[in-house]
């Protein structure tokens, strides 16, 4: 007989146990909670966990309050008409034409790992699992040109917890926006999707995670990219005082393209950890990952992976870090690394990190404009470029919109 003997676990991990248990409702959710109670949370020694000790700072997080949970929020759209899906009461949506949206009996799979530098289990979807995260499949018929978005909401409090299994069709167009919000303490937020692209399809997804400055999200975005299809997504992080955004993106088309771009704007007391992996297994694709970062206070993080397999020949990918620090009390870490196996590829990645460009502010002051005022207009700007990049006018409008609200905030 084989004895399992459980390891003595943090406050912090005794606790999101016992939110798990309260909170799960699916049998699934049972397999899960033992997983997390044998395995527990990651720390540094964990690779892909190295910068974001997560039984660590989980314990620094306020305790949960002992009143009733967060009511939801009444947001309105980041983008207009719309379609709003509830993870947990998706029936209320009323689906556009040529679009299919259903809750199903289904959780995430933390049995293997996306990212080859975690454990045996993915973490992420671990705890998305264990809290029973209601699940939806939103479906894209081919050839649909959808012209309103679709809004994903996990909800907040106890019920801030989602997975989504979306599909867009061969030749269909589609905007997807994950809205990440809410204040409650204790347990972090959780949010799992999976997206398959299918041949000559296009689609924009958009991360907008502001959650309240003693909240926890942790995400996960899982892409397969078809023939001659192209994947778009811009993150925005602009609260929360732990989060971790995983994304995962395969190209197994030829011809596919992926534009990554986010901005990252942090505070004091924020840890921020973006993660990303972007794996070409066929020849001729190409990869464009930049991200922009704004940090007066807190920790950053951002690790990029870009993987080519043996037979991805022809690839072309390129990533980026920009960080502008405008404090002592903050700093940044970045990794960004290339893991190649073909000989016939153009691959890059840089990391930069520095202050306000004393050259351009002076010629700011010169012509009459205060400094805060200076300072802030060149903080727009080195953002507003990555956000210019979407070809979305909308879009691009209304993410400038946070970001101005931001920046306002922090003058």
């Amino acid at each position: 007989m084989t004895v399992h003997q459980l390891k003595t676990r943090s406050p912090a991990e005794a606790a999101l146990i016992d939110s798990a248990e309260l909170a799960g409702n699916v049998a699934t959710a049972a397999s899960a909670i033992d997983a997390l109670r044998r395995e527990g949370l990651p720390n540094r020694r964990t690779e892909a966990w190295h910068y974001t000790d997560l039984r660590t700072l989980m314990g620094r997080l306020p305790a949960a309050e002992a009143t009733a949970s967060e009511a939801p929020a009444l947001l309105a759209p980041l983008l207009h008409n719309s379609h709003v899906v509830e993870m947990s009461d998706p029936a209320a949506t009323t689906a556009p034409e040529g679009v299919q949206i259903a809750a199903v009996s289904e959780a995430a799979d933390w049995n293997k790992s996306p990212n080859h530098l975690d454990r045996p289990i993915d973490t992420v979807r671990l705890v998305n699992a264990a809290f029973g995260a209601p699940a939806v499949v939103v479906n894209v018929a081919a050839g649909t040109a959808l012209t309103s978005a679709i809004e994903l909401r996990a909800g907040t409090g106890e019920r801030g917890h989602g997975f989504a299994r979306c599909t867009v069709g061969e030749g269909a167009r589609a905007t997807f926006v994950e809205r990440i919000e809410g204040n409650a303490t204790g347990a972090p937020s959780t949010g799992v999707s999976h997206l398959t692209i299918a041949d000559g399809a296009e689609v924009l997804w958009i991360i907008d995670q502001a959650k309240g400055m003693s909240a926890a999200h942790l995400g996960q975005l899982n892409v397969t990219v078809g023939a001659n299809a192209v994947f778009k997504l811009f993150v925005l992080n602009s609260g929360g005082a732990l989060v971790r955004n995983e994304v995962h993106v395969e190209s197994v088309g030829e011809n596919s393209e992926i534009r990554i771009r986010g901005v990252n704007l942090l505070t004091e007391g924020q840890h921020v950890d973006v993660t990303t992996t972007l794996r070409h297994q066929v020849p001729n694709t190409t990869a464009t990952e930049t991200f922009r970062n704004v940090v007066t206070g807190g920790h950053g993080v951002f690790q990029g992976m870009i993987k080519v397999a043996k037979d991805a020949q022809k690839t072309d990918a390129k990533m980026a870090c920009n960080t502008l620090l405008l404090s002592d009390q903050g700093d940044f870490s970045a990794k960004p690394e290339l893991e190649i196996f073909a000989d016939d590829v153009q691959c890059g990645h840089g990391a930069t990190a520095g202050e306000i460009n004393a050259d351009h502010l002076f010629y700011l002051m010169s012509r009459g404009i205060p400094e805060k005022p200076a300072r802030a207009l060149l903080v727009k700007a080195f953002v507003a470029e990555v956000v210019e990049e979407l070809e979305d006018e909308a879009a691009g409008d209304a993410l400038m919109e946070r970001i101005d609200a931001w920046l306002a905030h922090e003058r």
